[in-house]
């Protein structure tokens, strides 16, 4: 039999295959219109939900929030490298398809009323809904959605270029369709990830230049638009109060202030003393100390302001001291492994962080994902063809950072530190540990954009120096770091690379080699690996949960071991202090509080305001 008559052979038996099929069977087969989509498995909603569970769909509508940000800003266009973005900007945008605090990996119908895909995940179609509107009240149409993607990787941050790599082709069907087409191989998170994208308005925008930063305010879709901006100090948003996608299943008990203002400060502790002084409204808390001893203040104590810690189930990630491994200075990996034992994590957590947090572990601490025993068989079999072109320890050792006895005495490792500088070519000579090689001695930078890290970062230092390194710290305004990190100029930063319960195309932002050579890619610490970059392409294509667990624990190992950052701590709840005026709904979502369905309760808000005078004339 030739080929072409084996091929021939094999189409007439797919064709009575598929003729064989009752017509039932087929249509179960073809692909449906639905109104949310989930990576793994189902939405959790069922088609005819009308509000989310953890809001209050009769939340009551009014008032004024004021919240705080830190720094200063030059731009209303959070979609572009350039520039300084305001805060609450992104209240004014909406995407097709909207995430929930309460599902880690599923999107509902927003801009976007369906959406529709196969089996194999190789397309997605979203038709938009007929009622949204643009705020001068043109209707959203297929064209936009067309003219946001291809301006979004054509100008817009490098990190959609990455993100939306894998689109082959878009293109509009039928009235209200926008059809995307992916490039080949297995990915079941691109349809959540185009359900993601910011839906801009053509019009609009044809008449402006896209990536130079702008303080006009935006044409947008969503619940709010911009009222009042004072470069660099305020900006205030306000709600619309004939918004289009008020009624939707995602958007019901939710954005009820009427306005809201973010007021600039110079840094965390004005923003906090601002906060304390009844200027702002609310503040979440990032340092333990702060935490421990700044809440104490009168209106506390009677009662006006809350302090809580509410739990959560959010992944957290890894925050780290990150090496920027494009320096010479900390190409070899010894050299970085050596500097992890100069970090006491347990003296730093009794004495500056009052014992609450724990060590991180794992790039993907706090979930199911992180690497927490040795490989099984499932790992092994992916890790098994890189044996040689990974550290050995990936199929031996559990990860564990070098741990101290918290008493501040580290001898042990700093003897282990010399031992493993000593490998690498490094010797004390003079004072100074200094290459064999150059005679040079090892300096560097630690690059900081808060005062905040300053007390953490000077007993690391003081570290450093008894193993003979020169350690210089330096603090600058957001503006010039933000520009700094863009361009990878720094030699040791603090990184936070956050995560979700689903990783999938970000990976390569943060790890890939094409974002550690572009600028303004989130692979900061500039990894350059084969073997990572195709371990990131198997947890992308990874077909169902248990097999995303199993890749993504295959990567976690391969990051930790080849020690790219020296790892920070972490802690589970959310620490919130706010004025006492608000409503809530009775449910906290697992995956972080929700703003945005909370409102103003008047008669809580007239006892704020008269215990504000009462402490006012005391």
């Amino acid at each position: 039999m030739t080929m072409r008559t084996k091929i021939s052979f094999c189409a007439a038996l797919l064709f009575t295959a598929i003729a064989g099929l009752s017509p039932a069977a087929r249509a179960a087969d073809e692909p449906k219109p639905s109104h949310g989509i989930a990576i793994h498995g189902e939405p959790g909603y069922p088609p005819d939900f009308t509000h989310l569970n953890y809001v209050d769909p009769d939340a009551p509508k009014g008032g004024l929030l004021r919240r705080s940000a830190i720094g200063n800003f030059d731009n209303l266009n959070p979609y572009i490298l350039k520039g300084q973005t305001a805060a609450g900007v992104s209240y004014v945008f909406e995407t097709l398809m909207a995430s929930t605090n309460d599902e880690a990996n599923t999107e509902y119908g927003l801009v976007a009323e369906t959406v529709e895909t196969p089996a194999d995940r190789s397309w997605a179609i979203f038709r938009l809904n007929p009622l949204a509107r643009w705020h001068d009240g043109k209707p959203i149409t297929p064209d936009d959605v067309i003219w946001s993607f291809e301006t979004l990787r054509e100008k817009g941050h490098p990190f959609y270029r990455y993100y939306f790599a894998s689109v082959a082709k878009v293109e509009q069907t039928g009235e209200r369709g926008v059809k995307f087409t992916f490039v080949e191989g297995e990915n079941r998170e691109l349809p959540v990830i185009i359900g993601q994208l910011p839906v801009l308005p053509k019009h609009y925008w044809e008449s402006r230049d896209f990536d130079k930063t702008t303080l006009e305010p935006p044409l947008g879709s969503g619940p709010y638009r911009i009222a009042a901006v004072d470069p660099g100090r305020s900006i205030e948003i306000e709600r619309v109060p004939d918004y289009w996608g008020a009624d939707l299943p995602v958007n019901v008990g939710r954005y009820n202030f009427d306005r809201m203002r973010f007021e600039y400060y110079r840094d965390r502790t004005v923003e906090r003393i601002a906060f304390s002084a009844g200027a702002t409204d609310l503040f979440i808390e990032n340092s333990a100390k702060e935490w421990a001893t700044a809440y104490n203040f009168p209106a506390v104590r009677d009662g006006l302001v809350k302090v809580e810690a509410i739990p959560n189930e959010i992944p957290t990630g890894m925050q780290a001291f990150i090496f920027n491994i494009r320096r010479p200075l900390f190409a070899d990996k010894r050299v970085r492994e050596a500097l992890a034992y100069a970090f006491d994590f347990e003296w730093t957590n009794a004495n500056l962080f009052y014992s609450q947090y724990e060590r991180t572990k794992s790039y993907f601490s706090n979930s199911e994902l992180a690497a927490r025993n040795l490989p099984g068989a499932a790992e092994l079999e992916i890790l098994e063809p890189y044996r040689g072109r990974i550290p050995d320890e990936v199929f031996t050792t559990v990860y564990e950072p070098p741990a101290t006895d918290g008493t501040g005495n580290i001898r042990g490792n700093l003897r282990e530190a010399f031992r493993l500088l000593g490998e690498a070519g490094w010797r004390v000579k003079d004072g100074a540990l200094r290459s064999d090689a150059t005679g040079q001695p090892f300096t560097f930078e630690i690059l900081l954009v808060s005062p905040t890290f300053e007390r953490i970062v000077l007993a690391f230092v003081q570290n450093l120096k008894r193993l003979g390194i020169e350690t210089s710290v330096r603090t600058v305004d957001t503006t010039q770091y933000q520009n700094r990190m863009d361009e990878f100029d720094y030699d040791m930063a603090i990184g936070s690379f956050g995560q979700s319960l689903s990783p999938g195309n970000e990976q390569r932002d943060f790890w890939g080699y094409a974002s550690g050579k572009t600028p303004g890619g989130r692979n900061l610490i500039g990894i350059d690996d084969p073997v990572v970059d195709e371990l990131i392409d198997l947890l992308i294509a990874a077909p169902d949960r248990e097999s995303l667990i199993t890749r993504t624990r295959a990567l976690d190992r391969v990051l930790l071991w080849s020690y790219y950052v020296i790892p920070h701590y972490h802690i589970q709840t959310t620490r919130i202090a706010y004025w006492d005026k608000f409503g809530q709904p009775n449910i906290i979502p697992p995956y972080g509080i929700d703003i945005d369905a909370w409102w103003i309760d008047p008669r809580k808000a007239a006892a704020v305001a008269a215990g504000k005078a009462t402490l006012n004339t005391e």
